[in-house]
C-alpha cells in the first residue's frame, strides 16, 4: 500500500473511532432515535439527488436500510444513551464479525475454514472477558443493546453481500434514505413529540456539529475514502485497518471523556481484535482460492461489507 493510501486508511479508522465520542456528545442534546433519524436524513439528502439508482434490487436496499440504519444504529445509540461508554461501544461492536460468520453459515451456506473458527472462538472469549466488567457503571441493559446492534450489523453484512452493489457509495446513500421515516416514527412513538420538539429547540452549535460529523464526515466522507481504497487494493489488505477503530475509539474516549479503561477491557479487546484479524487475514494460498470463489459467486467478501457500517 502506498504511503498516501496508508495514511488514508489510518485516517478513516481514526474518523470512525472518534465518531463514538461525537455520538456521545450528540446524545447529550438529542434523544437516541431522533439523533439517528437526523443523522441519516443529512447523510441521504441532498446526496440522493445527485447519484443515480443503486443498481441493485430495491429489496436489498430496503433490507440493509432496516438492518443497518433502523436496527443497528438505533440500538447502538440507545445503548450509549443508557450508559454504555463510547470507547467500550467501539470495541464491543466488533463482535459483529462473529454474527456475520454465523449468519453466513446459516443463510449463505458458507463453510468457514479452521482459521476462521479459531479466530471467532478467540473473539468470543475476548467478549466474555469484556462482559466481566459489566456493572453499575456499565449497565447490563446498555451492554445488551450494543450486542444487539452488533447482531443487526451482521444481518446487514450478509444482506450486503447478497446484494453485491457495484457502486458501494451510491448504495450507501440509498440505504441512508430508507432510514429517516421509520426511525422518526419510532422516535415520536417512544420518545414523544414534546421531548423531540424540546430537543430540537434547544439544539446548539455543538449538537449541530455532532450531526454534521456523524452524517457528513463519518458516513459519507469516510465511506467514500474507504470505498476508493477497496477499489484500489484487495479487501484483505484494506479490511484489517478497521480493527484500528476500537483503538482510536477507546483512546479518544479516555482522553476527551475521561472514560476509564479496565484491565478486562484491554485483555478482552486484544482477544476480540486479534481473533477477528486472525480469521480475516488468511494465508496467501487460501486467499487466492477464496478470491476465486468470491469472483465466481459475484459477491463481495465479508471484509468489504464492513465498510457499510460506519
Amino acid at each position: 500500500m502506498r504511503p498516501r493510501h496508508l495514511l488514508l486508511a489510518v485516517g478513516v479508522a481514526f474518523v470512525w473511532g472518534f465518531n463514538f465520542v461525537v455520538i456521545h456528545v450528540g446524545l447529550g442534546q438529542l434523544p437516541p432515535l431522533l439523533f439517528n433519524a437526523l443523522r441519516f436524513t443529512l447523510a441521504a439528502f441532498p446526496a440522493v439527488l445527485f447519484v443515480g439508482p443503486p443498481r441493485v434490487r430495491w429489496r436489498w436496499v430496503l433490507l440493509v436500510g432496516l438492518a443497518l440504519g433502523v436496527a443497528k444504529f438505533s440500538l447502538l445509540f440507545a445503548g450509549m444513551a443508557a450508559g454504555m461508554p463510547a470507547g467500550l461501544s467501539s470495541l464491543v461492536l466488533q463482535s459483529q464479525a462473529v454474527f456475520t460468520l454465523v449468519l453466513a453459515v446459516i443463510l449463505l451456506r458458507e463453510r468457514p475454514d479452521r482459521r476462521q473458527i479459531v479466530g471467532m472462538a478467540v473473539a468470543v472469549l475476548g467478549l466474555v472477558v469484556v462482559t466481566l466488567g459489566v456493572g453499575p457503571a456499565r449497565p447490563p441493559l446498555a451492554f445488551a443493546l450494543v450486542i444487539a446492534a452488533a447482531m443487526a450489523w451482521g444481518v446487514s453484512n450478509v444482506a450486503t453481500r447478497r446484494a453485491a452493489p457495484p457502486d458501494s457509495f451510491r448504495f450507501m446513500v440509498w440505504v441512508s434514505a430508507v432510514v429517516p421515516v421509520p426511525v422518526l416514527a419510532l422516535s415520536l412513538l417512544t420518545e414523544g413529540v414534546d421531548t423531540d420538539l424540546r430537543a430540537l429547540a434547544s439544539l446548539d452549535l455543538t449538537g449541530v456539529g455532532a450531526l454534521v460529523y456523524v452524517a457528513g464526515v463519518s458516513t459519507l466522507l469516510g465511506f467514500a475514502v474507504w470505498g476508493r481504497l477497496l477499489r484500489t487494493y484487495d479487501a484483505g489488505t484494506v479490511a484489517p485497518f478497521s480493527m484500528l477503530v476500537p483503538f482510536f475509539g477507546m483512546t479518544s474516549a479516555a482522553l476527551l471523556l475521561d472514560e476509564s479503561i479496565r484491565l478486562t477491557d484491554v485483555l478482552g479487546g486484544i482477544a476480540v481484535v486479534g481473533g477477528v484479524l486472525y480469521g480475516a487475514v488468511r494465508r496467501r494460498g487460501a486467499t487466492s482460492a477464496g478470491a476465486a470463489s468470491t469472483e465466481k459467486a459475484g459477491s463481495p467478501s465479508p471484509d468489504q461489507a464492513l465498510s457499510h457500517s460506519r
